[in-house]
């Protein structure tokens, strides 16, 4: 190879990087390889931060009829009350997933006893499926979606006790 056609492969693989870069950036991934039979390109984004729920901001209250603001509803009472155990919530939007195939027993189900680590289930993203590790060793005490349900981000998952 001549020393000019090794200065087209060199400017084109940092055309490539940089493209590769931007992509990363720009769709906030925290990692992205190519691999070819002469050259292996691995570019990391910024860390991503522990899978924890964040406070959404809330969307603006409709105005509701007066008699209804007057009676206390009896779902706000039930969700003051403490609940035990930890919750394992959706880091992405989503379709939840129980098991790994509809043939496939769920990964967990009430009652079960689970480890830190350990996959309770998988949410279907932009056609990738997010393996959910839990965070919490305990027993399942709660599923609070149905298999092919839509989760929202930071939406509760399951209770583990």
């Amino acid at each position: 190879m001549s020393v000019k056609e090794k200065e087209t492969v060199i400017e084109n693989t940092i055309e490539c990087v940089e493209a590769l870069a931007k992509i990363v950036k720009d769709n906030d991934l925290a990692k992205i390889k190519i691999s070819t039979e002469d050259i292996d390109i691995v570019i990391e984004g910024k860390k991503c931060a522990p899978m924890t729920a964040v406070a959404m901001p809330a969307m603006a209250p409709v105005a509701a009829p007066a008699a209804a603001q007057a009676a206390p509803a009896p779902a706000a009472e039930a969700a003051s009350e403490a609940v035990s155990g930890n919750i394992v919530t959706s880091p992405i939007i989503g379709t939840f997933y129980a098991a790994p195939s509809p043939d496939k027993p769920p990964f967990v189900k009430v009652g079960d006893t689970v480890n830190a680590g350990d996959v309770v289930c998988i949410i279907e993203s932009m056609k990738l499926m997010n393996e959910i590790n839990c965070e919490f060793s305990g027993k399942v005490a709660e599923i609070y979606v149905n298999n092919g349900e839509a989760v929202e981000y930071g939406q509760k998952l399951m209770r583990i006790e």
